[in-house]
């Protein structure tokens, strides 16, 4: 006599087995996780902040890898060891560094390295553009004071070497301008298959 066994029904919170949509899975539930909470005193969700700064981008035309670097620049205030909110108690979180290391794990460079580079931008572009500190929100103006204030004479020339300083500064400029609570932008699944795509084999 012959007995039949059913499939097994897939568990729903099973990851995708493909490596590039496992990481963009990863950086989804990121999203509706801890994106979600206050962005360091901004009138925005760290999620709302991200996804303007990534509109920006597509606005003004960047590459797909910066749109990606303007979307994810702030992941590093939930994905090491130091949070977000240390940050707003005057303990620098470095941010930026932690987040472009998470994200070397499946994103080349041209996406990391603006990532990296998007806090130093904001120094820089104290120290050499008149009018920028000016343009400073509250929060931000605290967080510069955190992160070693406007570069020195020795720092600026060191930032304009790098070769992604170019993308960081434009980053930054996104980064200052996507803080309104108004704002109607994509979401998350708008950005899918863009990072996916950059998603290294």
């Amino acid at each position: 006599m012959s007995t039949s066994v059913e499939p097994a029904e897939p568990a729903e919170s099973a990851e995708p087995a493909n490596s590039a949509d496992s990481a963009v899975h990863q950086i989804a539930a990121l999203f509706a996780g801890e994106g979600g909470a206050e962005y360091l005193g901004e009138p925005v969700t760290q999620a709302q902040h991200m996804f303007q700064a990534a509109a920006l981008a597509e606005r003004e035309g960047a590459s797909p890898a910066l749109v990606a670097a303007a979307l994810l620049h702030d992941v590093g205030h939930f994905t090491g060891a130091v949070h977000g909110r240390d940050l707003m108690a005057g303990r620098d979180n470095r941010h930026s560094h932690q987040g472009a290391d998470w994200l070397a794990a499946w994103f080349g460079p041209e996406v990391t390295e603006p990532v990296r580079l998007h806090v130093a931008a904001k120094r820089y572009l104290c120290a050499v553009e008149p009018g920028y500190f000016d343009k400073l929100s509250e929060a931000s103006v605290y967080t510069l004071s955190v992160q070693g204030g406007p570069m020195s004479a020795e720092e600026v020339a060191a930032f304009e070497a790098d070769p992604y300083s170019a993308d960081a500064v434009r980053l930054r400029r996104w980064d200052e301008a996507a803080k309104e609570p108004d704002a109607d932008d994509p979401g998350f699944e708008h950005y899918r298959d863009l990072l996916t795509k950059l998603v290294r084999p």
